[in-house]
Order: C-alpha cells, then sequence, then structure tokens
C-alpha cells in the first residue's frame, strides 16, 4: 500500500516551483520586460556618451580614470585598440558577480559591448592638442560627458556595470563598504595601469574629484522621482560621494 506524500515534502516542492519560476521571470523582467523596452533609449544613449567621454579624456593627453588608464596600458601592450580593451576586460570582470552573488541585467550586457564601441569609433575622430589650455578644455568636458552619460545609464535602471558590479558584489559578499571596495579594486587597476603605460595626470585627478559630483547633477535630472536612489539610497550615497565614480 503506497504511503501518503508528506505535507512538508510537498510543501518544499512547491516553494521550489516558486522560487524557480520567480526567477525565471526576473530574468525575463531583467532583459525583455515593459520596462526595458521603455527605458532603453535613455540606457543606449548613456552608454554612447560615456563611450564618446571616455575618448576624449584620452585624446587630450592629461590622464584617465583608474579603470580606462588599466584598459590604455593593455592597449598599450597590445596594440589593440582602448574601447576593445574595455570590452574584453568587461566579460571576466563579469564572469566574477556568479561567485559574489551579482547578477546581470541588460544594461549590464549592454554596457561591455557599447562603451568600447563608442571609444572606438570616437577616439579617431578627435584632436590630439598639445597645448595646456585645450588639453584641460578637453579633459574637463570629458569628465562632464562622463558624468551625463552616467546619468541617463544609471536613471535607466536596467543593471550596474561589470565593474561597479564587481563593487557591489565584494560589499555584499563581504561587508566591505562600497568605498572601500571601490578605492582597493581602483588603487589595484591604477597602479597596474600606470605600470603598463596607461597615462595617469593631471586628468585624472578631475575624473576622481569631479565625477561623483556631476553623476549626482545629472541623476536629478534624468530621475526626478529619485526612483534609483529611493531603491538604493544607502549604497548609492556612498557610492557616488566616492572619488572614481562612475557608471561603468
Amino acid at each position: 500500500m503506497e504511503s501518503a506524500p508528506d505535507d512538508r515534502a510537498v510543501e518544499g516542492a512547491k516553494g521550489q516551483h516558486a522560487t524557480s519560476a520567480g526567477t525565471i521571470a526576473g530574468m525575463r523582467d531583467r532583459f525583455i520586460g515593459r520596462t526595458v523596452l521603455r527605458r532603453l533609449p535613455g540606457l543606449l544613449a548613456g552608454l554612447a556618451l560615456f563611450g564618446v567621454g571616455i575618448a576624449i579624456m584620452a585624446a587630450s593627453g592629461l590622464g584617465l580614470g583608474p579603470w580606462e588608464a588599466f584598459h590604455q596600458g593593455i592597449a598599450n601592450r597590445t596594440g589593440l585598440a582602448l574601447g576593445t580593451v574595455s570590452i574584453l576586460v568587461g566579460i571576466p570582470v563579469l564572469a566574477l558577480w556568479w561567485p559574489l552573488g551579482e547578477r546581470p541585467g541588460i544594461g549590464t550586457i549592454l554596457n561591455i559591448a557599447l562603451i568600447g564601441v563608442a571609444t572606438n569609433l570616437t577616439l579617431p575622430l578627435l584632436p590630439r592638442p598639445t597645448e595646456p589650455v585645450p588639453q584641460l578644455a578637453m579633459s574637463v568636458g570629458g569628465v562632464l560627458i562622463i558624468g551625463l552619460g552616467s546619468g541617463l545609464y544609471l536613471s535607466a535602471d536596467l543593471g550596474p556595470g561589470p565593474r561597479d558590479g564587481l563593487m557591489t558584489g565584494l560589499h555584499h559578499r563581504f561587508g566591505w563598504s562600497i568605498r572601500r571596495a571601490r578605492t582597493a579594486v581602483e588603487v589595484i587597476v591604477l597602479v597596474i595601469g600606470f605600470l603598463l603605460g596607461g597615462t595617469i595626470g593631471l586628468g585624472t585627478v578631475l575624473f576622481a574629484f569631479g565625477i561623483g559630483p556631476v553623476v549626482q547633477a545629472f541623476l536629478r535630472v534624468f530621475d526626478r522621482e529619485g526612483r534609483v536612489s529611493r531603491r538604493r539610497r544607502p549604497d548609492l550615497v556612498e557610492e557616488l560621494e566616492s572619488p572614481g565614480t562612475v557608471g561603468e
């Protein structure tokens, strides 16, 4: 005579099924939901502008932010284009998310591809000034454009960039503050980038201290409802107050 199934086993199976269904639904919403389609234009514009801003800073010759100096150092050693290195580095950085418990959205995937492509397309079109005033103007303009792109990209709220996800993953996995995680990682990549020949200079300083306030200002414009900042208030505020904050 067959015994009746254990009620706890049945409930457990139902719970596991509900969890799996919820995970699938969550993945679908992050990639093809109505919200994605509505916010996609802002995301695409933000990522393109971000790549253009990186190209402008690189052309100024005054220095780049930590990750881009790292990418430039690799580019100098390998002969690859700056944007191509950004794309290639983004892939293993994204792979580091999984043991840290982070999950990507469509913004994460598009971030890896589009910023690098925009950088590669823009860089050959730009002048390479040698006088301090136009160099400084280009560097400041690059920071402003990256800030504009970051504001658009972050306000779309469709998934963090691979490098930002690494910071939040370290925060959630090990209990580090966003500031500590960001500082530790970015100091390491900045030093490696410098040793590989990446450009470190006044532009690096402008980026470190200017990008956070610029991103905050543009988020107030593009996220007037405060959706992003309300949902991620503790992390976002700390992240945006940290030197070197970007939306990549």
